[in-house]
């Protein structure tokens, strides 16, 4: 009688610490590798669309190695725009993660040509729907433009980054993509 009373103890006590998680576990969906693949074979364009609703180049500034907290450097650029406004894909490829981090809030990762990964940052929230695995082509909306994360205490923004050499890896300044 004593062991069936741990057990269960034990599994309330699993359940309790995992229901108040402050990081929700998502189960990892892998990418189909067929589409990785065509991915990985096609070349990033030179130019990408802003991927936020109503922004033009001219109202675009350079926010790419500014000064961050605890010594970093900003990898990436952050668009302005009314929390609410959509944020659209910049590029055709693959919804590789949707989650919730300290730093970006909430934050999609799109696995794009030549192995590009595209970060969007700060989300409002994600595109009701968006799931791990959807193709998108670019201008697709993906989500809404916030201030979640580390950038809650600021402007509305969309911070948009491009890495070359994998998921969070070789960070390379987008603003002359998006010019």
């Amino acid at each position: 009688m004593f062991r069936w009373i741990a057990v269960l103890s034990l599994s309330l006590f699993t359940l309790l610490i995992a229901a108040c998680s402050s990081a929700p576990k998502r189960p990892s969906t892998p990418l189909p590798p067929a589409l990785v693949q065509k991915l990985n074979q096609m070349s990033l364009k030179t130019r990408l669309p802003i991927p936020v609703q109503g922004i033009k180049a001219h109202q675009l500034n350079d926010t790419w190695g500014a000064s961050r907290s605890s010594g970093r450097l900003h990898e990436g650029i952050d668009i302005l725009a009314a929390k609410g406004s959509k944020v659209y894909s910049a590029t055709e490829g693959l919804i590789a993660d949707l989650r919730d981090n300290r730093l970006g809030g909430k934050v999609i990762w799109i696995l794009g040509p030549a192995g590009t990964w595209h970060y969007y940052a700060h989300l409002d929230g994600h595109k009701r729907g968006l799931n791990v695995g959807d193709y998108v082509k670019a201008g697709t909306h993906i989500g809404y433009v916030g201030n979640t994360g580390n950038a809650r205490h600021t402007a509305a923004h969309l911070h948009y980054g491009l890495y070359l050499n994998g998921k969070g890896r070789g960070a390379v300044n987008p603003y002359p993509y998006l010019r």
